[in-house]
């Protein structure tokens, strides 16, 4: 019975192990894109308080924030650990 769970959990194996690697690449290329996206976001807040006041500023750097190494790309990357962590739990009820 052990021998079906296992044969049947394989696919689940490569595919986790596919869709990891896709993920991971796209969270390390995007989080460069986005660092440097971000400083530009930042430059423009920071023009935007000295030309159009406080609360567009303050939305600027919110939004800088967001797509900062510290905001969306950090959460997209805990997820992806967290598919690195189910494949390595299939990959420990499959092959050990």
């Amino acid at each position: 019975m052990r021998l079906i769970f296992k044969l049947l959990a394989f696919p689940f194996v490569l595919v986790t192990g596919v869709l990891y690697l896709v993920c991971r690449f796209l969270v390390v290329a995007s989080g460069a894109v986005l660092g440097i996206l971000s400083g530009i976001v930042f430059l423009a807040a920071l023009a935007l308080f000295f030309a159009a006041g406080f609360w567009p500023g303050v939305s600027w750097l919110a939004l800088a924030f967001l797509i900062s190494p510290y905001g969306l790309p950090m959460a997209a990357a805990w997820l992806v650990g967290m598919l690195g962590g189910v494949n390595s739990a299939l990959k420990d009820f499959v092959f050990g």
